[in-house]
């Protein structure tokens, strides 16, 4: 097997007895990094040390991400103006939080038949959010319902 010693320097083709007396000696593990390369390549190291700084990168790396949570209000065609602005006052605390808010129009019984009711109030809802979003996703009706998706603008505070 090839090995890689505990300062990083190749070591060459040696037995698997050798490796494992030079990683007895130097009181460090002997790992197999490349099984599949003719040959093998082994590395003394500390295996324990090794675990936790991956660990330790994958939480950072974890950390780094950016979880962007979507939001939704969800209105009738018949919904009232003053309580859709109560909707639209929600979803704009929202998206200067630096979330996503769906719009969604829900039709009872015979509402379905006048979609240009909901579109109207979609896109009312959009000019009311216009300074601080953009619309991601357009109206469109999907099933018995109505969805808009708005995205923060650029001028927002993230949490």
């Amino acid at each position: 097997m090839r090995l890689i010693g505990p300062e990083n320097e190749n070591l060459g083709v040696v037995s698997i007895d050798e490796a494992q007396r030079i990683a007895k000696d130097a009181d460090l593990d002997l790992v197999e990094v490349a099984p599949a390369a003719d040959p093998p390549v082994c590395r003394v190291m500390d295996f324990g040390k090794f675990i936790y700084e991956r660990t330790k990168k994958e939480r950072e790396a974890k950390k780094a991400q950016t979880k962007i949570e979507v939001k939704e209000i969800r209105l009738r065609p018949k919904t009232n103006e003053h309580h859709r602005d109560l909707k639209v006052r929600s979803a704009r605390r929202w998206l200067q939080d630096g979330m996503k808010v769906k719009v969604r129009i829900r039709f009872r019984g015979r509402e379905i038949s006048y979609p240009e009711i909901a579109l109207n109030d979609l896109k009312e809802v959009a000019e009311d959010l216009a300074d601080i979003a953009i619309i991601e996703q357009v109206p469109a009706l999907e099933g018995r319902t109505m969805l808009m998706v708005l995205a923060p603008g650029k001028t927002v505070k993230k949490k």
